[in-house]
C-alpha cells in the first residue's frame, strides 16, 4: 500500500487529538478525547501522564477506524504538544513517579522566588531567553525530585527520566527505544542553552538536575525511531516530527521568512515572530525561543503571551451572560459605530507581555449613563486587539523588523469585527487561512518533510490558502487617539492595587 498520509498527534491541555492529513495538507479525519484536570491545591494544575497516554492510544485507534485508513498507509507521525508540562518516570518500568505538572501550575513559585533572590535572573535570560517563572518545565522537575521520596538519589543513578509531553509520548510510542525532545520543547525547560544548543551545566547545577535524566535534543523534523508494532495494528511507523504547540502553529502558518508573524487567539494570545537564524534578545519583556531545527539549521522566534483573550469573551457569555454564544459578540459590536470611549482592561489574572504585572486586576473605564451592552461587548473585543498591538510594538522595537502582515488563527480569529479592528489598530493587513488547524498542520508538515511526503518548505508554503484578508481602513489620527486611550487605561489599571 502507498504510504500517503501523515498522522498528527496534538496533545493539548484539556484533550488529545489525532488527525490524518493527506499530501494536499487536507485533514481527512479527526478524533478527540478529553482527560481529567487535577487541582490538588489552589493554583496547582496536574495531569495523570498515564491517562494522557491512554487518550493518545484511543484517538489513534479511533481516527484510523473512522477513516478506514490502514496503518500501512501512514508515512510518518508528527507530534505537537502543550509546552512546558513536565513528567518524570522510571526508566525500567515507564511508570511516572508523580503526576505531570502542567504549564499553568504555580506550585513551583517558592523555588522561583529563591532563584530570583539568589540573583539567577540575568544568567537564565542570557542562556535560555526565558524568565524565571513557574510556567517553565525545569522548576517542575526540581519540585518532583524534592517531593517524591528518594527521587533525587534515583535520578542521579540514572533510574529516572525527565521530559516534556513530547518526550513522554515518543518514549511510550517507541516502547522506550527513544528518549528525545526537539529544539522547540527543549528551549522551554530553563535548562537548555539556546545559543550553544546544549543542556547547560550551570543551569543544571542551579536546579540540581542530574544530566542522566534528560532527553537527547533532536531536530524538529527527522526520523527519530519507529513505533512498536503493537500500538499500530502490527505496523512500525516512523515518528518524524515534533514541535511545541506555538512553534508548530508558526510553522503551520507558513511563517518561514524572517519577520513573518502569527497570532493565535485562544484562551490567551500567543504572538510569535520568526527572527531567522539570529536570536533576538528582548529588552521589553518578550521571550526569545527556538522556533525549530531543520536540515541542520535552527531558527529563532520572539514570543509574547497575553493571558486573557478568548477567556474575556467567555466571561461576557458565562460570567455576565451578555451573549448566548461567543459568535454573537460580532453582531453586537457591529451595531454601533464605536465603543464611545469605553475601555475594558481584562487583567483578570494579571497582565502578560510586555507588562508582566501579576498583581494587576481587570478594570473598565469611560462608562457613562449612555453606555449599553453593545459598547461593553465591543470594548471587550477591542481589548484583544490592543493587547496584541502592545506586544507587536515591542516586538518590532526588539527585532528592528517592521511587520508587513499578521497571520491569525485560533477561535476568536473567526470574529470578522475583531480581525478588522486588529488590522486597523496595528496598521497592517491581517490574513486568516482557510484551515484553522495550524498547530496540527505544523506537526504534520515537519513529519512529512522528514519522510519525503513534501520536498521542502516551498512545497509546504503552497498548502497555505487564504480565507480572508483584512485591509487597513482606519486613518492614523483615529488609530492614535484610540490607542492612546488604551495606554491610559492600562496605566490606571496598574496604579489601582
Amino acid at each position: 500500500m502507498e504510504k500517503k498520509y501523515i498522522l498528527a498527534l496534538d496533545q493539548g491541555t484539556t484533550s488529545s487529538r489525532a488527525m490524518i492529513i493527506n499530501q494536499n495538507g487536507e485533514i481527512i479525519g479527526v478524533e478527540q478525547e478529553e482527560f481529567e484536570q487535577i487541582f490538588p491545591k489552589p493554583g496547582w494544575v496536574e495531569h495523570n501522564a498515564n491517562e494522557i497516554w491512554a487518550s493518545i492510544l484511543a484517538v489513534i485507534a479511533g481516527v484510523l477506524l473512522k477513516t478506514n485508513i490502514s496503518s500501512k498507509e501512514i508515512a510518518g507521525i508528527g507530534i505537537t504538544n502543550q509546552r512546558e508540562t513536565a513528567v518524570v518516570w522510571e526508566k525500567d518500568t515507564g511508570k511516572p513517579i508523580y503526576n505531570a505538572i502542567v504549564w499553568q501550575s504555580r506550585q513551583t513559585e517558592d523555588i522561583c522566588k529563591k532563584l530570583r533572590k539568589d540573583g539567577y535572573q540575568d544568567m537564565v535570560k542570557d542562556k535560555t531567553g526565558l524568565l524565571i517563572d513557574p510556567y517553565f518545565a525545569g522548576t517542575k522537575a526540581r519540585w518532583i525530585l524534592d517531593e517524591v521520596d528518594g527521587a533525587q538519589e534515583r535520578a542521579e543513578k540514572g533510574e529516572l527520566l525527565f521530559g516534556t509531553i513530547d518526550s513522554w509520548l515518543v518514549w511510550k510510542l517507541t516502547g522506550g527505544k527513544a528518549h528525545i525532545t526537539d529544539y522547540s520543547n527543549a528551549s522551554r525547560t530553563l535548562l537548555y542553552n539556546i545559543y550553544d544548543l546544549e543542556w547547560d551545566d550551570e543551569l543544571l547545577e542551579m536546579l540540581n538536575i542530574p544530566k542522566a535524566m534528560l532527553p537527547e535534543v533532536k531536530q524538529s523534523s527527522e526520523i527519530y525511531e519507529n513505533t512498536v508494532p503493537y500500538h499500530f495494528f502490527g505496523e512500525e511507523v516512523p515518528v518524524a516530527g515534533i514541535a511545541g504547540d506555538q512553534q508548530a502553529a508558526l510553522f503551520g502558518q507558513g511563517c518561514f521568512e524572517k519577520g513573518m508573524a502569527k497570532n493565535t487567539y485562544g484562551t490567551g494570545c500567543f504572538l510569535l515572530m520568526n527572527t531567522g537564524e539570529n536570536a533576538v534578545k528582548s529588552e521589553n519583556g518578550l521571550l526569545t525561543t527556538l522556533a525549530w531545527g531543520i536540515d541542520g539549521k535552527v531558527e529563532y522566534a520572539l514570543e509574547g503571551s497575553i493571558f486573557v483573550a478568548g477567556s474575556a469573551i467567555q466571561w461576557l457569555r458565562d460570567g455576565l451572560r451578555m451573549v448566548r454564544q461567543s459568535p454573537d459578540t460580532e453582531n453586537y459590536a457591529t451595531r454601533i459605530e464605536s465603543s464611545d470611549g469605553v475601555y475594558v482592561v481584562p487583567a483578570f489574572v494579571g497582565l502578560g507581555a510586555p507588562y508582566w504585572d501579576a498583581d494587576a486586576r481587570g478594570a473598565i473605564f469611560g462608562l457613562t449613563r449612555g453606555t449599553e451592552k453593545e459598547q461593553f461587548i465591543r470594548a471587550t473585543l477591542e481589548s484583544l486587539a490592543y493587547q496584541t498591538r502592545d506586544v507587536m510594538d515591542v516586538m518590532e522595537k526588539d527585532s528592528g523588523i517592521a511587520l508587513k502582515t499578521l497571520r491569525v488563527d485560533g477561535g476568536a480569529s473567526s470574529n470578522n469585527f475583531l480581525m478588522q479592528f486588529q488590522a486597523d489598530i496595528l496598521d497592517v493587513p491581517v490574513e486568516r487561512p482557510e484551515n484553522q488547524e495550524t498547530t496540527v498542520l505544523g506537526a504534520a508538515f515537519l513529519a512529512g518533510l522528514a519522510v519525503g511526503l513534501w520536498k521542502d518548505k516551498s512545497e509546504i508554503k503552497k498548502q497555505w490558502k487564504l480565507d480572508k484578508r483584512f485591509k487597513v481602513k482606519m486613518g492614523s489620527e483615529e488609530r492614535n487617539d484610540l490607542y492612546e486611550g488604551w495606554q491610559k487605561a492600562v496605566k490606571a489599571t496598574q496604579a489601582f492595587k
